[in-house]
């Protein structure tokens, strides 16, 4: 989020953006990346081959909808089954299947989540989503979706996989400004990963400080004469 004293819709996309490429690029250990350039349309729709929607509300309203091509939902599935472990063998080939359908709707869930999480920091408010629904689109046909907001601002954003196939993200929501007060201060953001990277590198590190200090026999003389010593003016 820009560090200005408002923040606009397209502030708000952009953060969208970096849910999206994030989410689908650590999961499929892949790199999934979006178009420097925004479109603003004039509403947003469902489109082939494989389109998937969601619908937020609270502190300000508004919908979510990436349109997959056959080539870039297959390819985005596959990979992040194969991440998870699952045999090449055992992969569905067809963007109609309802297990490529069930893990893109559960992307889609992961980076909803992601993304309202951070901006309802930011930007203090509350926001809730309903449950992504994926939808297999014909070629020939185009699902207009009225998200019924007063002034409602739309865009669209390309995306491109590893493999260079294309899908779009169309976001629609109230024209609305947050505007930051003086003393207002946000919190900084941190990575939970890194910090249990960082957390696991010092504790192996402490450890082998450990194992080096047991195997060290000038240490272990050191302990043995105090311990000695100690028991001595125990009488013992």
């Amino acid at each position: 989020m820009n560090s200005s004293s408002t923040v606009k819709n397209d502030d708000i996309l952009l953060k969208l953006c970096h849910s999206v490429s994030h989410v689908l690029s650590s999961t499929s250990a892949s790199h999934v990346s979006h178009a420097g350039m925004v479109q603003s349309i004039s509403r947003t729709r469902l489109k082939p081959d494989l389109a998937c929607f969601s619908i937020f509300d609270g502190g300000f309203s508004g919908l979510v909808v990436i349109n997959f091509s056959a080539a870039a939902a297959i390819e985005i599935y596959r990979r992040y089954m194969l991440n998870m472990g699952m045999p090449e063998t055992e992969l569905a080939f067809s963007h109609t299947s309802d297990d490529v359908s069930n893990v893109m709707g559960e992307l889609m869930n992961q980076i909803l989540g992601g993304f309202i999480g951070k901006i309802s920091k930011e930007l203090q408010t509350s926001i809730s989503q309903s449950q992504p629904k994926m939808l297999v689109i014909n070629k020939e046909l185009t699902i207009s979706v009225d998200t019924n907001l007063d002034n409602a601002v739309a865009r669209r954003v390309s995306f491109k996989t590893e493999n260079n196939h294309i899908f779009y993200l169309e976001f629609a929501m109230d024209k609305t400004e947050f505007i930051r007060s003086a003393d207002f201060e946000m919190d900084e953001e941190f990575d939970l990963d890194s910090l249990i990277e960082t957390h696991g590198k010092a504790a192996q590190v402490n450890t082998a400080k450990s194992k080096d200090v047991l195997n060290d026999p000038n240490i272990k003389g050191i302990v043995v004469d105090d311990a000695d010593d100690l028991l001595s003016e125990l009488g013992l």
